[in-house]
């Protein structure tokens, strides 16, 4: 297991669901986590529920000057950066003929460029940390359906992104990896969490566990894309 206390890591879209639960999993080992979210209150009311080493920043993955800031933020406030954790995303479903430009430029800033810009504006520092970057992308990055070709769109173009700059980074000690979850029980597409109606689903501090995995792993190995599921459909 590796020596992770005092490591920092950046994780955006962080208040809730997926990111919130990277967060409390790499808290538990001493990381230091930077959350971010659009709005400042919600950064940090997150950050006070997680508690000590936890710092909230506002910061908008579309706009990469933001990204700039956040990771400035971050490195004054605790030294370094050593992960990305690039979580922050938006679904809008509907058909080809009902998809609004508007809802479709949403999702491809926010799922797809807005992981360039946070991945650019922290490249220098993960590179000088020998550090780890992580997307989140979905098992829709890999499997086409009805109603999501916005979506489908951004989370092909996610995997494709970062299984190549996986490959662009391997030799410079930067290791890359995506995952990419099914049925997560979280917020997301305005679905309210329900226990027991979503049991069956996968957690979100399941896929906090992958991540602490991930950076576990030995140095030499690096499992460059993680398909993950809920091991029964729904009853």
């Amino acid at each position: 297991m590796q020596n992770l206390k005092d490591k920092v890591a950046l994780i955006t879209g962080a208040t809730k669901g997926i990111g919130y639960g990277v967060a409390e999993a790499l808290l538990k080992l001493g990381v230091k986590v930077v959350v971010t979210s659009r709005s400042q209150e919600s950064a940090d009311e997150a950050a006070k529920k997680l508690g000590a080493g936890a710092l909230g920043i506002a910061a908008d993955v579309k706009d990469f000057t933001s990204q700039q800031a956040a990771v400035a933020k971050t490195i004054d406030k605790f030294g370094s950066l050593d992960f990305l954790i690039a979580n922050a995303g938006v679904g809008h479903f509907a058909n080809i003929e009902d998809l609004t430009i508007e809802d479709w430029q949403e999702t491809i800033d926010t799922n797809l460029t807005g992981v360039f810009y946070s991945v650019k504006a922290s490249l220098d520092a993960i590179k000088k940390a020998k550090g780890y970057i992580i997307t989140i992308s979905s098992l829709a990055g890999t499997n086409f359906f009805e109603n999501g070709s916005a979506y489908n769109a951004s989370k092909f173009g996610l995997t494709g992104f970062t299984q190549s700059m996986m490959l662009d980074l391997r030799n410079q000690d930067v290791k890359v990896s995506t995952i990419m979850p099914g049925s997560v029980a979280t917020h997301f597409a305005e679905h309210t969490p329900d226990q027991e109606k979503d049991a069956w689903k996968i957690q979100p501090e399941d896929i906090g566990q992958l991540v602490v995995d991930l950076l576990n792993m030995h140095p030499r190995t690096l499992p460059s894309k993680i398909e993950v599921r809920p091991t029964k459909t729904a009853n």
